[in-house]
Order: structure tokens, then C-alpha cells, then sequence
């Protein structure tokens, strides 16, 4: 068994998570048992038995034959406790609408996990509406603007070797390349996104620094074709004010509970 914080991991407990982890990626595309059994390197029956458990109590589901497994109820309902616990989300929130208001421009936060960024609120720009929300969904750090401003909060050795997953053709793939840019967020205090994460798109993105380094982004997200030179400054300036008024505001003083992420 593998070791985390000098405790011993729990194999079963460890294959549960990995499991649940899996159905979620997988987002509308279920899976079938032996495919399940294969990704975990799991024999069939033990995958069999967890499935049938993990259905009882609404954490998998399963269709009309029972052959096909997805993410059950019971996911969604820990991550809208995970999202109403958080008082740092809560206190953001109106933010994002001041500045989505002020701007008229889709508006994000996100939290770094591991390589990635996880997406925490979002509040759609009335011209560009999405048809699935973004909120629990994760995107590779090094493709976005809410990830690089994260990166950038950090050395350069943190960065793992490469070459890095390419979400677009602007997608920067090597470790030198995306060190370079990162140094140019550094200069600026924030970070830009020129197509490099979605097609069309050009994102701001400003890290949160209530911690050290920061965990927590803000980004604005506009179609190319309505980014003018103008626009981008106004961009930048409303940013950093909404940035400057949520870190005098987050929650930090006797009585909070400052959570590792």
C-alpha cells in the first residue's frame, strides 16, 4: 500500500474514489463493466460488487438493462456541499456578478487541484451563453488563463517536465515555452489566454492571493471578435478592482476554518 502524510492508504477506500473519479471524466458517456475492470486493472466480480454497493446508495447509476454505468445523484449533491461550505466562494460570488455587470463578459472562478483547474462559479456573459455549465468541471492548468495566473504564483521548478497536452493549436506544449509566458504574467500581475484553452476565446486571469501561494483565480472570457484594444483595457482595469476588493474581503480572522484546498 502506498503512504500519504505517514498513513497508510486504504486499498478499498482508494479504489471507490478512483472509481467515482472515473465515471465523472467520463462525463456523458457510461461505461460498461468490463470496461471498468480493465481501467482499474480490477477483476470483474470485485468491479461488480462495488458497482451494485456504490448503486444502493446512489453514487453510480445504472440504466434499464444494468449494463451500463454513469456518475450517480449522490456526487452532485457532495459537490454542492463542497461549493455551499466554502466561505471564500460565498464571498466571491457577488463579485463575479459586479464584474460580469461591469463588463457584460462571461466571468470564472477556479481553484488549483493538482495539474488543473477546477471551476467553482461562473457567471455567463449574455452574448456568449454555453449550453453545459463549466461549474465542476476541470481544464489543464497550462492551457488557461485561470491556471497560468495560478502557475505563476509559484517557481518555475514546480512545473512538471512535459510536453503538456494541447488543447488548440495555441496551446503551449513545452516547459521553456510555458515558463516564458508565465514570467510575462509575473511582469503584468496577470495572465493571458490568446486561444490556447477554447477556440475563439481570449481570457484574463488574476490569482487571489488571500493564500500563499495562491490556491483561488478570477478570469474574464470574451470571443475574439468582440475584443478590441479598448475593451481589453477595460478588461484589465475592472479585474483588478473586483481582485483587490474580494482580497480585502475573504474571510480570514478568529473562527474560519482554513481548509489545505
Amino acid at each position: 500500500m502506498s503512504e500519504t502524510g505517514g498513513v497508510r492508504e486504504v486499498k478499498s477506500a482508494a479504489r471507490t474514489v478512483e472509481l467515482l473519479e472515473l465515471l465523472a471524466a467520463r462525463g456523458d458517456r457510461p461505461a460498461r463493466l468490463q470496461e471498468l475492470a480493465d481501467a482499474l486493472d480490477v477483476p470483474r466480480s470485485s468491479m461488480y460488487a462495488l458497482l451494485q454497493t456504490l448503486i444502493s446508495r446512489g453514487w453510480v447509476r445504472t440504466d434499464v438493462t444494468g449494463s451500463l454505468y454513469g456518475i450517480g445523484i449522490h456526487a452532485l449533491l457532495t459537490g454542492t456541499s463542497y461549493l455551499d461550505s466554502d466561505p471564500r466562494v460565498r464571498v466571491v460570488r457577488p463579485y463575479l456578478d459586479e464584474a460580469s455587470e461591469a463588463l457584460g463578459e462571461t466571468i470564472h472562478l477556479a481553484r488549483l487541484d493538482g495539474g488543473d483547474v477546477t471551476y467553482l462559479a461562473t457567471r455567463e456573459s449574455h452574448e456568449y451563453l454555453r449550453t453545459i455549465s463549466r461549474v465542476g468541471r476541470r481544464l489543464p492548468a497550462h492551457a488557461g488563463a485561470l491556471g497560468k495566473a495560478l502557475l505563476a504564483e509559484r517557481p518555475d521548478g514546480d512545473l512538471p517536465e512535459g510536453p503538456y497536452a494541447s488543447l488548440t493549436p495555441h496551446t503551449r506544449t513545452t516547459r521553456e515555452a510555458l515558463a516564458a509566458d508565465l514570467a510575462g504574467v509575473r511582469a503584468r500581475g496577470y495572465s493571458i489566454d490568446r486561444e490556447e484553452g477554447v477556440p475563439g476565446i481570449v481570457g484574463f486571469g488574476f490569482a487571489l492571493r488571500y493564500d500563499v501561494p495562491a490556491q483561488d483565480a478570477i478570469s474574464c472570457s470574451v470571443p475574439v471578435a468582440r475584443l478590441s484594444a479598448g475593451h481589453e483595457e477595460r478588461i484589465v482595469a475592472v479585474m483588478r478592482e473586483i481582485r483587490a476588493k474580494i482580497e480585502a474581503t475573504v474571510p480570514g480572522g478568529a473562527g474560519s476554518v482554513h481548509w489545505r484546498r
